[in-house]
């Protein structure tokens, strides 16, 4: 029964995004923004499902387990990023007319940042994120749903039979259906996530309240209110200080720069669609802890002591609390969540490639059909690279997602500060974009995989040599004996911001820079999102306070 709702589900799933995407893709816009046509509920349900995978799914939930509610910044704090894009960039974006990010850069400053930006931003996906999406999704769905037993074949050989079932159906999607397929599968499967996301905290508070929710959930505190606690330590893995220095930058990075991400807003029919989408998920993303936090206390207060490492907290309590006849379901929509991530690198991939890459650089007199073409034989190869990546992973040293989010900085918010002082200024010169993407990468690099493991090296050997030798001491020595990396980022967005207007300074451009509106779509703004923007803010700040 299981098997055959799961299959019904994907496949209806597929049929809908076929049909909602027959006849199109004749043009780039069609192919990579969707005609342009894309509603406020299709941005929305994109833009989270894109965002929410069994990295958060498992990662976040093992945090929560761990440390509690305090995780919760990386969810809650993604709305007020999303009303900063809705209210500040969006608008910019529209005006200009832009497929990718990079667009904007080589308007701004010149041919060669956006190249630069491009590569980087590709280097990222490449590199990281489509082979990490592909292994944690792989991995997770294969534990989750006892593959290996199922099948009757090794833990290894699940691995790849997921890595590339879940590599193959993305690149379907992704590659040859274009943004439209992509988002319009995202919706569906946003609903369904939603639903048996919530799903498994309700069952898990029912199952710790005979029944009740709210008994459950009265216990569930009672009994842990140190996992309910939005401030935490400074050794917490989000310092609550973080939150007021790199943790908006990246967060304002990563839903207001990102091509995976922001590609949905710019496929918005009109700016009030765009703006509607982004105010619709940044309510919505408030719940997120409901589905990626909570669950990881719940799962606390259920197994502690009894797991090995803490990413067992998710599927372990899927598998406790959640009836047999839903399991089909819930495996569906979380091949769907795991679909999305990777198909949305895939496809902002080919976009950037061929927008970007190959007409800018390869074929400067390229047609539209060949751009797309172009992109498709580009993003076929980039989906086989990553599917014989992605399983290798495994042989990987403990610690690596996090070690690559720190990787992810090397070229975040560089790229995030060129943006924001090129829509800011108007004299900043072209050389001072270069150098500072080049001068916050290499900085950050020196930082955080030369400067820091020395000192943590020397801090831990001047410890033990006073004669320290309790583990808990010394893990504290080790989180506190350099900043931490959040800290780092933002001290490199200002040191950057200062390197560019300093240049800018001494030698600006020869004539003011002025967007033009290339009337593509209707920038009449929204007239609530003030209010509306206001309102998601203030109940951000609400739980804070509530849970501090």
């Amino acid at each position: 029964m299981g098997l055959i709702s799961f299959l019904g589900f994907t496949l209806l799933v597929a049929g809908i995004a076929w049909y909602s995407t027959r006849g199109s893709k004749n043009s780039a816009d069609d192919y990579f923004l969707g005609g342009r046509s894309l509603t406020a509920t299709v941005i929305a349900g994109s833009l989270l499902l894109t965002n929410l995978s069994t990295e958060q799914l498992i990662g976040l939930n093992g945090s929560a387990y761990s440390e509690g509610i305090l995780v919760m910044a990386w969810e809650t704090l993604a709305a007020i990023a999303m009303v900063v894009t809705a209210v500040f960039l969006l608008p910019r974006y529209l005006k200009g007319g832009l497929t990718t990010v990079p667009q904007f850069l080589a308007r701004r400053y010149a041919v060669s940042t956006k190249t630069i930006a491009s590569g980087l931003f590709l280097t990222g996906y490449v590199v990281v994120l489509l082979p990490i999406v592909l292994y944690s999704g792989g991995l997770a769905f294969s534990t989750m749903f006892e593959l290996p037993e199922l099948l009757g074949v090794s833990k290894t050989a699940a691995l790849w039979i997921s890595v590339w079932s879940i590599g193959i159906v993305g690149s379907i999607y992704a590659v040859f259906g274009g943004l439209k397929a992509v988002a319009v599968s995202d919706t569906i499967n946003a609903i369904g996530l939603l639903i048996g996301g919530i799903l498994i905290p309700i069952f898990g508070l029912m199952f710790i309240g005979d029944g009740s929710i709210g008994q459950g959930f009265s216990t569930l505190m009672a009994d842990n209110p140190d996992k309910f606690n939005s401030i935490g330590s400074n050794t917490a893995s989000v310092p609550f200080a973080t939150i007021f220095t790199g943790m908006m930058l990246v967060q304002l990075f990563y839903w207001g720069t990102n091509q995976a991400i922001i590609q949905r807003a710019l496929a918005a029919k009109n700016l009030k669609e765009g703006q509607k989408g982004l105010m619709l998920a940044a309510f919505i993303k408030i719940l997120g802890p409901l589905i990626v936090v909570l669950p990881g206390v719940i799962a606390f207060h259920i197994f502690q002591g009894q797991l090995d490492v803490p990413d067992e907290a998710y599927p372990r309590l899927v598998a406790k609390v959640l009836p047999a006849g839903l399991v089909g379901f819930f495996a569906a929509v979380l091949f769907g969540a795991i679909l999305s991530s990777f198909n949305s690198a895939l496809n902002s991939s080919v976009t950037l490639f061929g927008v970007d890459i190959y007409k800018q650089h390869i074929k400067k007199d390229a047609t539209e059909s060949e751009i797309v073409r172009a992109g498709k034989a580009f993003g076929v190869v980039l989906a086989i690279l990553a599917m014989f990546i992605a399983p290798l992973i495994a042989n990987a040293p403990d610690g690596l997602f996090g070690y690559l989010q720190e990787v992810n900085g090397c070229y975040s918010i560089p790229i995030f500060t060129i943006i924001i002082v090129g829509y800011l200024t108007k004299r900043v010169p072209a050389i001072a974009a270069n150098i500072g993407i080049l001068f916050g990468a290499i900085l950050y690099f020196i930082s955080q995989f030369i400067l820091k493991p020395n000192m943590v090296k020397s801090a831990l050997a001047k410890a033990e040599a006073s004669g320290v030798t309790d583990a808990a001491a010394l893990e504290v020595i080790e989180k506190t004996a350099y900043p931490h990396f959040l800290h780092v980022m933002a001290i490199l967005f200002v040191l950057n911001v200062i390197m560019m207007l300093v240049i800018g300074k001494i030698r600006p451009r020869a004539t003011d820079y002025e967007q033009e509106y290339t009337k593509q779509v209707d920038i009449s703004p929204w007239k609530l999102v003030y209010p509306v923007g206001g309102l998601v803010v203030a109940i951000v700040i609400g739980i804070y306070i509530y849970f501090a």
